[in-house]
């Protein structure tokens, strides 16, 4: 069987709770690259666990015949072919109109909604799918792209990030419900303050939403609370500083701290010997990192050392729900990033109150 257990682990702590959730509120899920036996075969699973109604994006006929040779079931899976979609008209029309439109320097709008990623979010944008899945079969700037050019922003996050969920059984010190959340492990080369304060804060809410209950966010550097004085350290302590008082002016239920160590940050007892008065503080859900290169190293040695499970990336900063997987993803990562992404849609609206969602 294409979705047998061999091609699908056992049901996690984090996507069993994401599983349950769908179920009660199935969600529409595009994917921008549907020519590809791992995106059938998710798509399929989805299905069969009457979590997600998939759309595939790419050539109709070649996707079945794909499905037909590896015995991978279409069943309740939609798949469209951009320029021969009904909406195709529909969505040049809206590009036109679109101010960014401008600036991707084409010769006419049919040109970029022919392009998988772009109709993906005009889907999303004008909401004919709950979210878009993508990267799979190319580079992550191209799928970026789309989405920045497509998307609305949130009008109170500057700059778009990327978060990846990370979890394993055999990882020590893992978030206080088997699962830590980074960022920003792929966008922003060197945020600012604002940056790192709006990463923090729209980290905490998407944590706050899986996990149920207020999360603990650190704000990581190679110093604790003061022990360093590089310019660094500084910056670290002063965006952890103005993401508590965002949050203060928010009301929202979410513990910033920093700037800490990475051992103080996850460890208990390493807390406990260089923080004065920390013997009951608990491990950090959330980890900031100060720069992509820490952030992004930080990610490839926990999944390709430690040998964590990684979800994501979990696009924010945008009025959609979107995430990026990477081109070598498991069956799992992309299962795991699909069902985490649909989630984020069922309460979009109750995360960004403001937004036309």
């Amino acid at each position: 069987m294409s979705d047998s257990p061999s091609d699908f682990p056992a049901e996690n702590v984090v996507t069993k709770h994401l599983l349950e959730q769908l179920r009660r509120h199935p969600k529409r899920v595009v994917f921008t690259e549907g020519e590809d036996l791992r995106i059938l075969k998710v798509a399929a699973h989805l299905v069969k666990q009457e979590a997600v109604a998939p759309i595939l994006l790419g050539n109709r006929e070649r996707i079945r015949a794909l499905a037909a040779a590896h015995g991978v079931p279409l069943t309740f899976i939609h798949i469209v072919d951009p320029p021969t979609a009904t909406d195709f008209g529909l969505f040049c029309r809206r590009m036109e109109n679109m101010a960014r439109y401008r600036t991707l320097q084409a010769a006419n709008p049919a040109e970029i909604v022919a392009r998988p990623h772009y109709f993906g979010a005009l889907m999303v944008q004008y909401g004919q799918a709950d979210a878009i899945v993508g990267g799979n079969q190319s580079m992550p700037a191209a799928f970026f792209r789309a989405l920045i050019q497509t998307i609305k922003p949130l009008p109170h996050v500057a700059k778009i990030f990327a978060t990846s969920l990370v979890l394993g059984a055999n990882l020590k010190h893992l978030g206080n419900d088997g699962v830590l959340f980074l960022a920003d492990t792929g966008l922003i080369p060197n945020p600012t303050v604002e940056d790192l304060a709006a990463i923090a804060l729209e980290t905490g809410k998407l944590a706050r939403h899986f996990l149920g209950r207020p999360p603990h966010v650190a704000m990581l550097s190679h110093s604790t609370k003061g022990s360093a004085s590089t310019p660094d350290a500084k910056r670290m302590a002063a965006a952890a500083a103005l993401a508590r008082e965002q949050a203060a002016a928010e009301f929202l239920e979410i513990e910033i701290e920093g700037e800490l160590q990475a051992d103080v940050a996850i460890d208990p007892t390493a807390a406990e010997t260089k923080l004065p008065g920390a013997e009951s503080r608990s491990s950090a859900d959330v980890l900031v990192f100060p720069n992509l290169d820490a952030a992004h190293i930080s990610l490839k040695l926990l999944q390709h050392l430690a040998g964590a499970q990684v979800y994501g990336r979990i696009i924010l900063g945008l009025s959609r729900p979107a995430a990026q997987i990477p081109l070598a993803a498991s069956l799992d990562t992309i299962f795991g990033t699909t069902a985490a992404v649909a989630v984020e849609a069922i309460k979009f609206h109750q995360l960004y109150p403001d937004s036309d969602f």
